[in-house]
Order: structure tokens, then sequence, then C-alpha cells
């Protein structure tokens, strides 16, 4: 048996063009797979790409943390961006987005890896208590989410239309960080 290699994760990389480049090329595999990250296949990297300039333009401002894993190559394998509440009400908690493992790299304990680090990358943000995020029913991503710990706290039917006929449920999912 050989053993797990796991991912380096590092929390606010540098963003250079390889990341860029990296994070783009890994969003794309993850749409092409059937992943559930805003897109459906097939993926086209020119429609993707606006939407990681919005994503580093509220990292550049702050708002948005970068949350990246590395194979054994240096690839960015695993992804994942923590976004802080504007509500002043609400700074106690932060968004999880965009949720990524490279499909060649599925299956081998990553994705868990990648949620783990982001949990510990959460408790190092000043007054964050929780995570909350949502996924795409009908996926299987919810029971993935809840073996990592976190709970479905609400449900909204039919609010992401993949296609036409094709709606699927937003859940709602929280995991409290506790002390």
């Amino acid at each position: 048996m050989t053993a797990r290699t796991s991912l380096r994760f590092v929390f606010d990389p540098p963003v250079d063009a390889a990341l860029r480049d990296g994070l783009l090329a890994l969003w794309a595999d993850v749409t092409d797979a059937g992943g559930s990250v805003g897109f459906v296949p097939p993926a086209d990297p020119e429609e993707i790409r606006p939407e990681l300039v919005r994503h580093l333009v509220a990292m550049a401002r702050g708002r948005t943390r970068l949350l990246v894993g590395y194979d054994a190559d240096g690839t960015v394998a695993a992804a994942a961006f923590l976004a802080l509440n504007d509500h002043r009400l609400m700074t106690h908690w932060i968004w999880l987005y965009t949720v990524m493992v490279h499909p060649g790299h599925q299956g081998k304990g990553w994705g868990r890896d990648l949620m783990a680090a982001a949990a510990d990358a959460a408790r190092t943000l000043p007054g964050v208590e929780a995570i909350r995020l949502t996924c795409r029913g009908g996926t299987g991503a919810d029971a993935f989410y809840t073996a990592c710990g976190y709970q479905e706290v609400g449900r909204v039917p039919g609010a992401i239309r993949v296609a036409p006929g094709d709606d699927r449920d937003d859940v709602i999912m929280l995991l409290e960080l506790g002390a």
C-alpha cells in the first residue's frame, strides 16, 4: 500500500500569472467534470475568466481571501475562496465559495483536506465563528459537506437553473467553528 500524499495549502498566496492561469485551468477542468462551480460543461475559460477576475478584485479590496492547494508538482490542484461579510451584524461568519479539487485528484481525500484547511484558515480571522456555503442540490455535494461537519440550515427549491427544465435546490450549509 502506498502512503497517501497530500496537498500543500497556502492561505493568501501572492497572485501572479501562474496562479491566475492555474485557477482558471482548475475552474474549467472542474466544470467539465460536472463540478458545481457556477458554470456548466463544456467549460469556456474565456467565460469563466470574468468571474475569476471578480474574485481577484474582491481579494485586492480585502473582502475575499484565497486558499490554494498545490500538488507535489506545484500545480494548483485545489482552491476555495473565503469571503468576509460586509454587513456589520454578520461579521461573525464568512462565506466559502468556489470550492474546487481537480478531477484528476478526486477520491484521494483532498476535498476533505481542503475543507479542513478552509476551517483552519477561517479560525485565523478575527471574530469569525462559522462558515456558510451554498451548494447545488442533486449533485451529492450536500452529502460531502455534511461528512465534513457542515449541517444543512436551509434550502431554496429550484433556485438554480442549470438548463431549461433542470432547476436545482440551493442548499445552505453551516459549519460552526467552535472554540
